[in-house]
C-alpha cells in the first residue's frame, strides 16, 4: 500500500471517525442516534461506531473494533449499529475501499424518498467526484437484504441514496469518503434548485463530458458511473 492510502493507526482511525461524527451532526446529516461510520485499520479490521450513540456526541473510547468477517475484537459499552452489515459488504465489493459514511443528509434523503438518483450531468465537480448516484431499492435498515441490494452498484460507484432511507459513500480514506457524501447532497441541492425549483438546467453535452472525465482520469480517479450529456452544447451564450 502507498503512503497516501496507508492505514491508520488505531488511534488516528478513532480519532477521526469522532471528527467525522461531530461534522455529520453539525451539518444536520443525522438526528438523534442516526447514522454509522468505519474506517479500516489492516486489510481485515475496521473500527466503527457503536449502537444507540449520537455522532455529534461520541468519545474514542466508545468506537467498536471488529473484523471484516463481523468478529468483534474490542468494544466498549456497546455494540456496532446492526447497518455495519452494510459497510463490510462495501468492503468485501471494492478493494480499494478504506472507509464507509452512511447518514441521512435531507436534500439527498428527499430524493431517496422520492425514489429518485442523482444523475444529470450538470454540475461539473459532482461528475468528476462521484459519477451518478443510483437510487437503490427500499431494504430494511439492518437487514442482510440492503447490503445484498447495494452489492451491484459498489464497485462502479462511489455514492448511492438509499430508498426512504439516507445516503451512502466510501473513498480510499475516511476524509474521502465524508467528503463523497458531502458531495452528493452537495449534488442532490443543485438539483433540487435547477430541476424542481428553478425549473432549468443547461445539461452539459457529450463533448464537454468527455473533457470532464479525461479531467477525473489525470486525478486517478477510476470509478464514478458517467451520466449522459445532450448532443449540442447550450450553456456557451453569455447572458446579460
Amino acid at each position: 500500500m502507498s503512503e497516501i492510502n496507508r492505514y491508520p493507526t488505531d488511534t488516528e482511525a478513532k480519532k477521526m471517525i469522532v471528527e467525522i461524527g461531530r461534522r455529520m451532526y453539525m451539518k444536520n446529516f443525522v438526528a438523534a442516534n442516526d447514522g454509522n461510520i468505519s474506517c479500516k485499520v489492516d486489510e481485515d479490521t475496521i473500527w466503527t461506531t457503536p449502537t444507540g450513540v449520537s455522532k455529534g456526541f461520541m468519545s474514542e473510547d466508545e468506537m467498536v473494533k471488529m473484523r471484516l468477517d463481523g468478529t468483534i475484537v474490542s468494544q466498549g459499552e456497546r455494540a456496532p449499529s446492526s447497518e455495519v452489515k452494510m459497510h463490510l459488504r462495501i468492503y468485501a465489493e471494492r478493494e480499494d475501499a478504506m472507509a464507509v459514511c452512511h447518514a441521512h443528509p435531507p436534500v439527498s434523503t428527499s430524493f431517496a424518498i422520492a425514489g429518485i438518483g442523482l444523475n444529470q450531468a450538470i454540475y461539473p465537480e459532482a461528475l468528476v467526484n462521484l459519477g451518478t448516484v443510483p437510487c437503490v431499492h427500499y431494504e430494511a435498515p439492518g437487514s442482510q437484504r440492503l447490503p445484498d441490494a447495494i452489492a451491484p452498484y459498489v464497485r462502479d460507484c462511489n455514492a448511492l441514496l438509499l430508498a426512504n432511507h439516507g445516503a451512502v459513500a466510501w473513498g480510499t480514506s475516511l476524509m474521502e469518503a465524508w467528503y463523497r457524501l458531502e458531495s452528493t447532497e452537495h449534488y442532490a441541492m443543485v438539483t433540487m434548485y435547477t430541476c424542481s425549483i428553478i425549473g432549468k438546467a443547461n445539461v452539459l453535452s457529450c463533448d464537454q463530458i468527455d473533457e470532464l472525465v479525461e479531467i477525473r482520469k489525470n486525478m486517478g480517479i477510476a470509478s464514478g458511473r458517467i451520466p449522459s450529456g445532450v448532443p449540442k452544447a447550450t450553456n456557451l451564450a453569455d447572458v446579460i
